[in-house]
């Protein structure tokens, strides 16, 4: 019985599948079958979970056939993130040209990253103490001890780590290793070797212009290969996004989540309060903020879906240089930077709610300014490095509660909810990443501001 249950559900995604590449034939924009394939996703998923538990044998076989589509287009994400980062920055960095300075560029979108992340952790901390919440009050059981007992394991990984230490994990000392995703600041480090290869072209003009034009063109032929590659796979986004929303809502367990609903309606109201944050800078740099959430929002549900900043990085440059006038290399610099540096919602929000959780637990007020100060300065340091995948934020978790003193065990009481925040996280890490692109643009007076007001769908299916 359960075989037929199994094969009537991968055969009515087979149908949703059909009905969305129907739209496609038909010419509707992507934007809109982006947000029918997450309608579709969530309905089917909402049906499942009536219909089974989501432990049950059926959610569990059906998941894994429509983790074929999902799990299937984010690795071929994955799969183009490294080319198109190593590409995009060295063709942007050769080609600067008059006031544009890397060095600028850089800081201005590491500052807008480390900045909104500090905002980030206040706001959590003030969410934190308005709800109320505490780490005694959620209740323990096999599932969250087990969970601990792993953090306190991978904390052995990090704890003796000094900040100097972290840092020096950036330097690529094995590159090709690196472009294989080999440590959890890979992807930084392939930004970092990508850019001395740029200067290393910039260096060749002066001695060896010969050479330089060589391999400017050869970069420029392997740049319009790999943005052929992305758009091929940009046009997959509306079935990625069904599968995976579907799978998500399916295996999510309802009670778990009434159990810990504080902590949740906490967690989005405090992302929800840092993405109005993110629009009012906007605005104060002159931006539309209602014209940006609809030229964002497409990416920013593909980041909802996936929980994985690092393969929306493709869509996130896409959507800045094709919908909001942002330069391809700041692009690129802010959604690489943004993958692994500063995320509000994985590095800032997460690890300060639990810090605020905790700390009555071991003695510590949450209300003591030098508690909340130290907690925004730690939180904002240990930023730097996050991985930009699920689990990003555990990671960030660890670093900062053990640098307070604060155990790290209890922050598995939240396993069982973790799936469904994490998507809202990296929501915000997204936006914040091209956020940083836009406001970085502007201040260097890059952007062209003729194509964010332009209302143009990125529509990948005719390109």
């Amino acid at each position: 019985m359960t075989t037929f249950w199994v094969v009537l559900n991968v055969v009515v995604m087979l149908v949703l599948v059909g009905f969305l590449l129907w739209l496609q034939k038909k010419h509707i924009s992507f934007t809109k079958r982006v947000f029918a394939g997450l309608g579709l996703g969530i309905v089917f998923g909402v049906i499942l979970q009536l219909v089974s538990k989501p432990d049950s044998d059926v959610v569990t076989k059906s998941t894994d056939w429509f983790n074929l589509i999902g799990y299937g287009y984010v690795g071929l994400l994955q799969m183009i993130v490294v080319p198109l980062i190593m590409v995009s920055i060295i063709s942007a960095i050769m080609n600067l040209k008059g006031r544009q300075n890397l060095g600028k560029i850089s800081a201005s979108i590491i500052a807008v990253l480390l900045i909104t992340t500090a905002i980030a952790a206040s706001v959590s901390i003030v969410t934190s103490l308005s709800f109320n919440l505490k780490a005694i009050e959620i209740q323990s059981g096999d599932k969250e001890q087990q969970q601990g007992a792993k953090l306190e394991e991978r904390l052995g990984d990090v704890k003796d780590q000094t900040i100097p230490q972290q840092i020096l994990e950036f330097i690529p000392t094995n590159p090709f290793a690196d472009m294989t995703g080999a440590r959890r600041s890979s992807t930084l480090a392939v930004v970092i070797f990508s850019a001395f290869i740029g200067i290393a072209v910039l260096g060749l003009d002066k001695k060896k212009p010969e050479q330089a034009d060589t391999f400017r063109k050869m970069i420029d032929a392997v740049y319009a290969v790999v943005m052929r590659i992305v758009t091929l796979v940009l046009r997959l986004t509306p079935y990625g996004i069904l599968a995976l929303m579907a799978k998500t809502i399916a295996t999510t367990n309802a009670d778990s989540i009434v159990k810990l609903i504080k902590f949740v309606g906490a967690s989005y109201v405090a992302l929800i309060v840092m993405f109005i944050i993110h629009l009012i800078l906007l605005a104060l740099f002159g931006y539309n903020p209602a014209k940006y959430v609809r030229k964002v929002l497409p990416t920013l549900v593909f980041a909802f879906t996936s929980r994985s900043s690092a393969a929306t990085i493709p869509l996130n440059v896409e959507t800045q240089t094709k919908k909001l006038g942002v330069p391809t290399g700041i692009a690129n610099l802010a959604a690489t930077f943004g993958a692994t540096i500063g995320q509000n919602g994985c590095a800032g929000i997460y690890p300060a709610m639990l810090a605020v959780m905790i700390a009555p637990t071991v003695g510590i007020d949450p209300f003591s300014w030098d508690f909340i100060l130290t907690l925004i300065l730690v939180v904002t340091i240990s930023s730097f490095g996050v991985a930009g995948v699920g689990g990003g934020a555990t990671f960030a978790s660890l670093i900062v509660l053990s640098t307070m003193n604060l155990p790290v065990a209890l922050a598995g009481l939240l396993i069982s909810v973790e799936p469904l925040i994490d998507m809202g996280r990296t929501a915000l890490n997204v936006n914040d990443s091209i956020t940083a692109g836009v406001i970085t643009g502007k201040i260097l007076g890059e952007n062209d501001k003729e194509v964010f007001n332009k209302d143009v769908d990125l529509d990948v299916a005719t390109a």
